[in-house]
């Protein structure tokens, strides 16, 4: 990885030889208080050229012909300030500005000024540049969205997503998403730029805000699945005082105190601390929840152009596995209470996941620019359950019991080099990284009864109930390590200010080393898996066309790999199954920024797909799940993704909008493959929709008050599992779902330093479920309320 970086600053600095004689405006704007104020407008009007400020008060106005100018700095119910600046050429002029207000008057006045998505700058896109000029849908759901919405699990800030979806909830263990028909797991899922493991439920609170990249992410981040990714970005240090303390409850017994503060400790360094506890029963019988979370983090200023941010966090969950209603007679949902519980009083599941990430950001002047990072998590979960709710048609059920233990250990590291330069008139934002990553994962098996007792679904008297924990002793440890290496190349080449190029390519390289278990049983036996090594490119290119500086429309085509697991009849290991993306859209803002409007249009194929084999080598039947064919099978998923957000007018904010998706199995001419060409794959509804909308009052008499409601609707789905050609089964495999929707109201008042929310979930009290194959049916909550006192600092 040094070699890389090394040779890549040496390739690539020289060509800023190319730069014009121009020069660069940057600084910082704040409040009396020393307090960063984002969204200002700052322009040099003389130029038409002008930006906005981030988050940190900071800008930076490249590409400024030497000479003198005016510049002009103006804010939503501030004063206009101007002032005289002289740019010399290569040099950059700092012009640092302080607005007369204090960040206590000015807080109202910035959520009403906060730019559009298609202007901001994302982490999860790795450049440095606006979403507009990227070939490809990202959405983002910032901190006063969650905190407006009393958010509690992530799956409540994926609501504001349009096109991502809570799939499933096996057991209640963990949320499931999917997008555009592709599930996400733990390969998609990242916070602060690093994998996580989606095993455990992110505690949201600590969040500054959630980013999605749609569509495929394997150029920047190798092996993971079409649909998109995930990035959660904690909340950060800040070099001035603030912070808050809170408590919630709400329904079933919750109760949920949080705190958040932060501030310098000198002039070089800041940090931040934030945490929270819960306690909650549920409106499941029986099934209740503790959870301790603990997020602090610490910002080193080494220069003005060096920054390094350390950053961890710790999560305690136990909680109660729920394997929810399970179905009856193979694939019928039982017509049985919401919150009918079939579990035992005691099975638990204890879940702990530990991140910690260290970075540096260097600027080696104001158009070049490193990047890296160093990750460590780990993850553990404990558990010990009956599961598998599987009535016979008589009622009947034996409840299988199930009791493992998992350990992962995960380091990661990555580097980024990116830089502004010019070759003649063309501009080019250049972007090098690699990526590395090792996975040592261990998985507990226990020598335990595999049926705990029989209870009978229509007559609760039919058996006796067992009460007691069964005893259990070790039985085996499986160890697999995993390694992961990337490096790749992206370039967003400018043509004109209307025509901009995307294009790159990735090599990724995945090592599965032999899996080494340990057999407790065997006196201490040990055998040995056989290693896997994966290699693919993944080139990307796109075009955005901007006819004007308020729309872009884009086509973009990108290229992944999955591995797949298993042999063929052979014993030899699977080639990837290798997976072409399309896309085309439009982007648009309105009203200056202050509504923006995307439509994306999409096909993806997976090629090489990988089934179970029907039949052995010597011709008899195959009944070894690991033993695996390739066929001419492909699956095929096409869409249609609507996108909304803004502020159109003041004291409004919304976030909408649609998305339809058409997953199938397709191409089996040849019958090779037993999926049924034309089913619609399970747990991919067609339709998904979503609609937020808060107003924030400013009028004298009712300043201080904030009203919204949410509406969020999932199409029609099947559940269970896709029927097979010739099937020996007798039954129809599939579950068909309803689609529903789900309209939650939200209220608050802020008076000083104190504010009051208020929200009322599900407020129809609609009934429908998650279904997890024919086993984990879960019902989703009815009508909950929950209420937060939140004190200022």
């Amino acid at each position: 990885m040094r070699l890389l970086l090394t040779t890549s600053i040496c390739i690539l600095l020289p060509v800023t030889l190319w730069a014009q004689n121009t020069g660069t405006v940057k600084g910082r704007v704040s409040t009396t208080d020393d307090k960063a104020i984002a969204f200002v407008n700052v322009s040099i009007p003389a130029l038409k050229k002008g930006v906005i400020t981030s988050e940190d008060g900071t800008y930076l106005i490249q590409g400024v012909p030497a000479g003198e100018y005016v510049l002009r700095i103006s804010h939503i119910g501030i004063k206009t300030q101007e002032q005289q600046i002289e740019v010399i050429a290569d040099t950059s002029l700092p012009v640092n500005v302080v607005m007369s207000r204090k960040a206590s008057q000015l807080e109202e006045v910035v959520v009403n000024a906060q730019k559009g998505v298609n202007q901001k700058i994302v982490a999860v896109g790795k450049l440095a540049v606006p979403v507009m000029d990227l070939p490809q849908g990202i959405a983002i759901v910032d901190e006063q969205v969650i905190k407006d919405q009393q958010a509690m699990r992530l799956s409540d800030v994926i609501k504001n997503i349009n096109g991502v979806y809570l799939a499933t909830e096996r057991g209640s263990t963990q949320e499931n998403f999917s997008a555009r028909g592709y599930a996400f797991s733990s390969t998609n899922m990242f916070k602060n730029g690093a994998r996580v493991n989606s095993g455990a439920m992110p505690e949201v609170s600590g969040l500054e805000r959630v980013e999605v990249l749609k569509g495929s992410a394997a150029i920047l981040y190798g092996n993971v699945s079409p649909g998109g990714i995930l990035n959660m970005v904690t909340k950060q240090p800040k070099f001035y005082k603030g912070g808050e303390i809170s408590m919630r409850v709400g329904s079933y017994g919750l109760y949920k105190p949080a705190f958040d503060v932060y501030g310098p400790l000198n002039a070089k360094l800041a940090y931040r601390l934030n945490g929270t506890y819960e306690k909650a029963n549920s409106y499941r019988d029986v099934v209740h929840s503790d959870r301790y979370y603990i997020n602090p983090s610490l910002l080193y200023k080494v220069s003005d152009k060096t920054e390094i941010v350390l950053e961890g966090d710790y999560l305690y969950h136990k909680f109660t596995p729920d394997f929810g209603i399970g179905s009856i007679d193979n694939n019928k949902i039982p017509d049985v209470s919401r919150s009918a519980f079939f579990g035992t009083s005691w099975q638990y599941a204890k879940t702990q996941q530990t991140t910690a990430t260290a970075s540096i950001r260097h600027h080696f002047n104001d158009n070049w620019s490193l990047n890296g990072s160093a990750s460590y998590q780990e993850y553990s979960r404990d558990y010990y359950s009956t599961e598998r709710i599987q009535f016979k048609a008589n009622g009947d059920w034996a409840r299988p019991l199930n009791k493992t233990r998992s350990v992962e250990d995960y380091y990661a590291a990555q580097v980024n080099l990116s830089g502004k330069f010019n070759t003649g008139k063309i501009a080019h934002t250049l972007l090098v990284g690699a990526d590395a990553d090792r996975y040592l994962n261990k998985t507990y098996t226990y020598v335990q009864p595999t049926i705990y007792d029989t209870l009978n679904l229509f007559d609760p008297n039919k058996f006796i109930q067992r009460t007691g924990i069964p005893a259990y002793r070790d039985s085996s440890l499986a160890s697999i390590p995993t390694n992961r290496f990337g490096a790749y190349v992206q370039d967003l080449i400018s043509i004109s200010e209307k025509v901009k190029v995307l294009a790159g390519i990735r090599w990724s390289f995945q090592e599965a080393q032999p899996t080494t278990t340990t057999y407790y049983t065997k006196k201490d036996s040990i055998g040995r898996g056989m290693p896997k090594t994966d290699k693919a490119f993944s080139p990307r290119v796109g075009l955005v066309y901007k006819p004007i500086n308020t729309m872009a429309v884009f086509a973009s085509y990108a290229n992944s790999f999955t591995p797949n697991t298993g042999t063929d009849i052979y014993n030899n290991a699977l080639k990837p199954s290798i997976i072409d993306q399309f896309e085309l859209g439009i982007k648009n803002d309105f009203f200056k920024g202050a509504l923006s409007a995307n439509v994306t249009a999409y096909r993806i194929v997976n090629n090489n797909f990988t089934q179970m084999a029907l039949f052995k080598a010597d011709g008899t039947e195959n009944t070894n799940t690991s033993v695996k064919e390739s066929t001419d099978q492909q699956t095929i998923s096409d869409g249609v993704e609507v996108d909304l957000s803004g502020h159109p007018v003041k004291g409004l904010d919304i976030i909408g909008g649609y998305s339809y998706n058409n997953m199938r199995y397709t191409k089996n001419e040849n019958k090779k493959g037993n999926y049924v060409v034309g089913q619609r794959l399970v747990n991919t509804p067609a339709h998904t929709a979503n609609l937020t909308a808060f107003y924030t009052f400013s009028d004298r008499g009712l300043k201080g008050l904030k009203v919204g409601a949410g509406a969020y609707y999932i199409g029609k789905r099947i559940g269970g599992w896709n029927n097979t050609i010739g099937q020996s089964y007798t039954y129809d495999r599939q579950i068909p779902v309803d689609g529903f929707i789900t309209i939650d109201l939200n209220a608050g008042y802020t008076y000083k330093h104190f504010a009051v929310l208020a929200k009322v979930s599900n407020i129809t009290n609609t009934y429908n479920y998650y279904v997890h194959e024919n086993y984990s049916i879960n019902p989703i909550p009815p009508t909950q309320l929950s209420v937060t006192v939140s004190y200022r600092l």
